[in-house]
């Protein structure tokens, strides 16, 4: 039986069972008055009919939500563009000043990027090709064999997906990037179809979340999650330092993600925790990046000063939301320890006249993770970022090998990690695998997964070699540290 056809069975059941056990707690209500009985009994039916509420509510809400499988695009060879041709075309295209190519230049020596990174086509014309057209083709380019491997690889059919999330902040065209897949793929008329702009790379966090939402609203058991990045209009042509970020760090990718309510199915991890943290409401922190127009009129990205600090803040409150969720039990009572010695330290040095000069302690996040997909923005972004959360060398691999190899793919870039993890064979049955996104607005995202397959081929009929998805011809050569 086509497993559209069987959610609709069983949405069906579900409703007829619901509307009997009413009918029969209003037929047990009338009795009750009919027989004059005594007014206690009059209780029994209401509560038996809350009871039922209640109970369909959290079956609703409470489900647990299942990765069967993902998949990353590994762009074609003919689109990897060297460092040092970059840098050339930089200079090739004429729209640029030799401050901003200077100001580039070092910005990508600097960022710890690899040549083997991917344009789209149209950036590799002289000049570029910033055309709606141009973008369409790119998004058919990302979203097609991504979403055929997805496929292949889990078994699970277009006309099973009840729910399609697409994650691309900077081009949304019309038809919309969903209504492009579902017609490509002849989806059924009643799949429900998410476009998330805007959102930059926390979005594959929040497409995860609003997927496991429909799937726990509504009666089906499949959403597929696209996260990619349309770089063909999303290139800024200009001079302002500020926006020339984007064109050094972003590169083409693309990765698809079938998530499940049903733990029936097989399935490689499941979503232990989802935790999203925004400072939206503060002006500086919406202010922190933002597409606008520059004096001469040409529209790019811009990261405010101060950026790194509204980040570090952001942070600090969302790991506050999450180590009280993931942490184990002897990791925050030795947190909470350490901090009361902390602060009592602190409370000596003042009546002293002294100034502290120890930092604040930080809880063990290793404690509740094995394994770390952190934001892939350059290798200083995510030293940093790593030094601050107490991870070591072994523990920022994936982030800092997934920025050498493929440069920043937004909302993609954790899936390429995990997919370095696996590649590795580091993930085993009962490890956890913590993926934490920020972006603009700002905002910071954590899903935390646990693994409960044995072995990467759940799915059944993959070989080693297919297993290792974009890695595939070279995880030999990693991890490649800088001498």
């Amino acid at each position: 039986m086509d497993v559209a056809h069987k959610d609709h069975l069983l949405a069906a059941f579900h409703g007829l069972l619901g509307a009997a056990a009413l009918l029969l707690c209003v037929l047990a209500e009338a009795l009750v008055f009919a027989l004059q009985r005594s007014m206690t009994l009059y209780l029994v039916p209401v509560s038996a009919m809350l009871l039922l509420c209640r109970y369909r509510r959290r079956r609703a809400a409470g489900g647990s939500i299942g990765l069967v499988d993902f998949s990353c695009l590994k762009p074609p060879r003919r689109l990897r563009l060297p460092v040092a041709g970059l840098i050339e075309h930089f200079n090739l295209i004429g729209c640029f000043d030799g401050g901003s190519i200077e100001f580039m230049a070092n910005a990508i020596q600097s960022s710890g990027m690899g040549n083997e990174t991917y344009f789209p086509p149209a950036l590799h014309y002289l000049p570029p090709a910033s055309t709606h057209a141009h973008a369409v083709q790119e998004a058919h380019m990302l979203f097609f064999p991504a979403l055929d491997d997805l496929f292949a690889k889990t078994r699970v059919p277009p006309s099973a997906v009840g729910a399609l999330v697409v994650n691309c902040s900077g081009f949304c065209p019309a038809p919309s990037l969903t209504a492009i897949i579902a017609n490509r793929y002849w989806m059924r008329a009643d799949v429900k179809t998410f476009n998330l702009s805007g959102m930059g790379c926390s979005a594959g966090s929040v497409g995860v979340d609003v997927a496991a939402g429909v799937l726990r609203a509504h009666s089906m058991s499949y959403a597929v999650v696209v996260s990619a990045e349309i770089l063909t209009v999303g290139w800024y042509f200009g001079k302002d330092h500020g926006k020339l970020l984007l064109n050094c760090n972003f590169r083409t990718g693309c990765s698809a993600v079938l998530v499940t309510n049903n733990m029936a199915a097989p399935v490689k991890y499941r979503l232990v925790n989802m935790t999203r943290t925004n400072t939206t409401a503060t002006d500086r922190s919406y202010c922190a990046g933002y597409r606008e127009e520059d004096d001469e009129g040409i529209t790019g990205f811009t990261l405010s000063h101060g950026v790194g600090r509204m980040v570090s803040e952001l942070l600090r409150a969302h790991l506050v939301k999450l180590s009280l969720s993931i942490l184990p039990w002897r990791e925050k009572a030795r947190y909470t320890a350490a901090l009361l010695v902390s602060m009592r330290r602190r409370g000596q040095d003042k009546l002293a006249g002294s100034s502290g000069s120890g930092a604040a302690p930080m809880p063990d996040f290793r404690a509740a993770a094995d394994h770390f997909c952190l934001p892939s923005s350059g290798k200083p972004m995510i030293l940093r970022l790593g030094k601050g959360l107490g991870l070591g060398e072994r523990e920022m691999e994936a982030a800092l090998m997934t920025f050498h190899r493929f440069g920043n793919q937004s909302a993609a870039a954790l899936w390429y990690q995990l997919a370095y993890l696996e590649a590795k064979g580091r993930v085993r049955k009962g490890d956890t695998v913590w993926q934490l996104g920020i972006g603009s607005g700002l905002k910071a995202n954590s899903l935390v997964w646990e693994r409960v397959a044995v072995a990467d081929d759940v799915a059944g009929g993959r070989d080693g070699r297919n297993a290792l998805g974009p890695w595939m011809e070279c995880i030999h050569q990693y991890p490649m540290w800088e001498t």
